[in-house]
């Protein structure tokens, strides 16, 4: 069975953001994953993390600005990553290098890079260069640090115009870089949007070792995954079978409380042996 990491951006709303810590350690969850620690000291966030016993498996980079108050700022000043704007290579490299030295003093070991909004009358593919060109640099500063950089498709109906959205159009880039520690971030709730056909699109990607990351929620409306479309059990199921193990990140808006909303991991942590998560 899957390891799941609790997202504690869109989890555990009901508390302040530092209580949140607590709340998923007290419901059971080892790892935890969050969008932006900029607005944070990184000394006070590695303290929650020990305090709680928990480890961070990912997080993003800045979605845009050029130091750290406008890097705290701009998710909300509708800033939407970097990576494949032109015009903003000092920005991205910037970003990048604050992740890094988060990255550093929270022992993470994965940075989710946004490519950001294509913007109007620009087509995609003429973009794609400089996407090249700046993931190729971001990996290998992030190379030197020990740490892996992911790239996510993002469905279009969340994110208009966004410039990744589909999984080969993201392993295309993978194959241009050429650098290994580029890899991918993938949401299973973003694949079914765009794609479908979601259970092919595991057993194409994740036998390449290149996904280093997996992400869940419920379609259409991003509640628990037992909510909505897609057969979560089944895909689980599909994630062991193809011998994945990596962190399956929990990045869903829970439809009510965040604790009482866990009967589907506690069900499917049922399905396996060993020891049940405490809470």
């Amino acid at each position: 069975m899957p390891q799941f990491a609790a997202n504690l951006s869109l989890m555990y709303t009901e508390v302040p953001f530092a209580d949140r810590f607590a709340a998923a350690a007290h419901d059971g969850f080892q790892a935890v994953e969050f969008l932006f620690p900029y607005a944070y000291k990184p000394a006070d966030l590695a303290a929650l993390l020990r305090d709680n016993g928990l480890q961070l498996v990912l997080f993003n980079a800045p979605p845009g600005g050029a130091d750290l108050p406008a890097m705290a700022t701009a998710w909300d000043r509708q800033a939407r990553g970097t990576a494949a704007l032109p015009g903003h290579e000092g920005e991205f490299r910037a970003g990048v290098q604050t992740a890094l030295q988060y990255a550093q003093a929270l022992n993470c070991p994965r940075i989710h890079v946004m490519s950001g909004i294509v913007p109007p009358g620009v087509e995609r593919e003429s973009l794609k260069g400089l996407a090249v060109d700046n993931l190729r640099w971001a990996a290998a500063e992030a190379a030197r640090e020990g740490r892996d950089i992911l790239i996510e498709p993002i469905n279009l109906r969340d994110m208009p115009r966004y410039f990744l959205n589909r999984q080969d159009h993201a392993h295309e880039l993978l194959d241009a870089v050429q650098a290994p520690n580029l890899k991918v971030q993938m949401d299973l709730y973003h694949c079914q949007i765009v794609e479908g056909d979601v259970a092919t699109k595991l057993h194409r990607y994740l036998p390449t070792g290149r996904v280093a990351h997996i992400q869940i929620a419920g379609v259409p409306a991003r509640h628990e995954p037992d909510r909505g479309e897609l057969n979560y059990p089944y895909l689980f199921d599909t994630l062991d079978a193809l011998g994945y193990t990596g962190w399956v990140g929990c990045e869903y808006r829970p439809a009510a409380g965040t604790t009482e909303g866990l009967g589907w991991r506690d069900r499917a942590l049922a399905a396996q042996p060993g020891p049940q998560p405490m809470r």
